[in-house]
């Protein structure tokens, strides 16, 4: 991009900005982000979150709830006409009716809540009002962010060479094959670019079913398009490129060039101007679990991840001048989620590991000024606790209804019976997983079903149970309703 562009992207982002948040010191609000990598709970968290505000739900940690002085929560239309609404009423009658976890995010998606509540200053121009922008978003189009700081030629050596790595090589195997037999220099051709494109988004998805259980490399829109599905922007890949060796024009790496500053022009970017840079707080699910459970290797990829999401943060102590001409998040919450498949006390385990995931995060975020938090949490309880014995060895295990096809060991389970599981053990001292203190496989966590609401009740009366979303609620947006 040229200077020129630039000096026009910065202005037309410094004006949206300069109006969007002159607006907010007359009409109190915050836009509140939620994100996470793939199958961290995100819905579920919106959703319980809402849910939990709107109908009074156990929120004993949440001052404004526990004081009892929220007056109402409903709500509000839809703020932005371009951007879905999150579907909250269709996830809710699938967590409370049928029983099942609502679909994953695969786009972003806004919903409004407006809160009044009675305000202890007295002071303000509109008190005891605040509207609540929730904003939903897959994390994986987060990692984009870091594709700002680079062209074509960085990230193709950066993809190539951790596709060659001994972890990684197996599941590259197919696309590496593939691309080795196109030179960069080769004339451009649609077909063949669309074919090697669909073996590399098939690498990127063996990623993030496989071993390391994250998808870190970006384009993450690649395996959440959204609306963006059959796009030619979605239609490049890596290739070996010489260091000094130029682009030939109307060849296939000018080709990929093209589409990767494409990508970054009018999917990364606009993300960025008009969704991201506008947070106000923000919280980050992390299934953990899935990566302890995954040894080692997941657990590095997720700790690289993590950096690299809160890296793409634009983080600090808010004053006036940044509320009107640079906005940042002032507050970012990582939460380590499902904590109900877990004893309650193996839970300060559970967050010690994710402390560890986030230290260089949690340093550079206490040295901007901003406060960045950890907790273990679950949206939605499922389980319950049972004291089980095992050969004389007492074992703190967990109660519920896995899903069907869920297996442990040798056994398959149905979706309608209820079994006591014991998951197994978190090390005591959280440095040690990175040495194999937990071996692949060697944990239990099935994934449960939802509890089961009880009869003749409408959904508005019942609330499900959870762990821990109060407090991640005082942490959020506390400090606005007191």
């Amino acid at each position: 991009m040229s200077l020129l562009n630039n000096f026009g992207y910065s202005t037309a982002l410094a004006a949206q900005t300069l109006w969007d948040s002159s607006r907010r010191l007359v009409y109190p609000g915050l836009r509140l982000g939620i994100t996470g990598l793939s199958r961290s709970g995100k819905t579920v968290f919106t959703t319980a979150l809402i849910h939990n505000l709107m109908h009074h739900g156990d929120l004993p940690a949440f001052h404004a709830t526990a004081k009892n002085t929220i007056r109402r929560v409903r709500l509000a239309p839809q703020p932005h006409v371009t951007i879905p609404r999150f579907p909250f009423e269709d996830h809710l009658n699938t967590l409370c009716r049928t029983r099942m976890w609502p679909p994953s995010t695969n786009r972003i998606s806004e919903i409004r809540l407006e809160i009044e509540y009675e305000n202890a200053s007295g002071w303000s121009l509109n008190p005891g009002y605040l509207a609540v922008d929730i904003v939903d978003y897959p994390g994986e189009w987060l990692l984009d962010l870091t594709l700002l700081e680079k062209d074509y030629r960085a990230w193709s050596f950066d993809v190539m060479e951790a596709a060659r790595l001994p972890a990684r090589q197996r599941l590259a195997a197919p696309w590496l094959k593939a691309v080795a037999a196109v030179l960069p220099r080769d004339p451009a051709d649609e077909a063949r670019a669309a074919e090697l494109c669909e073996l590399f988004k098939q690498y990127l998805m063996r990623l993030r079913d496989g071993p390391e259980s994250v998808a870190t490399t970006p384009p993450g829109r690649f395996l959440m398009p959204g609306d963006l599905a059959g796009s030619p922007a979605l239609t490049f890949f890596p290739m070996d490129l010489n260091s000094d060796e130029p682009v030939a024009e109307s060849s296939f790496a000018a080709l990929m060039q093209k589409r990767f500053d494409a990508y970054k022009d009018h999917v990364v970017k606009p993300f960025f101007r008009d969704h991201f840079q506008r947070v106000d707080r923000q919280i980050v699910l992390v299934d953990v679990l899935a990566a302890l459970d995954g040894g080692p290797t997941a657990l590095a990829e997720l700790e690289a991840a993590l950096d690299n999401v809160l890296l793409a943060f634009r983080i600090g102590r808010r004053s006036l001048f940044s509320t009107l001409f640079s906005p940042r998040a002032d507050k970012v919450l990582f939460a380590a989620t499902k904590a109900d498949h877990l004893h309650h006390e193996s839970h300060n385990r559970l967050n010690a590991v994710l402390r560890l995931l986030v230290h260089r995060a949690i340093r550079r975020g206490e040295a901007s000024g901003a406060g960045i938090g950890t907790l273990a949490l679950a949206s939605v309880r499922a389980t319950s606790e049972k004291i089980v014995t095992d050969g004389g060895e007492v074992l703190k295990a967990v109660a519920g209804v896995p899903e069907a096809g869920e297996q442990v060991g040798d056994r398959l389970f149905d979706g309608e019976t209820e079994a006591v599981i014991f998951p197994g053990d978190l090390p005591e001292r959280p440095e040690t997983v990175f040495s194999g203190a937990v071996p692949p496989g060697s944990l239990r966590f099935p994934r449960f079903r939802p509890p089961a609401m009880p009869p003749d009740l409408p959904v508005n009366a019942w609330v499900p149970p959870n762990i821990r979303l109060d407090r991640a609620l005082e942490f959020l947006i506390g400090d606005y309703l007191a």
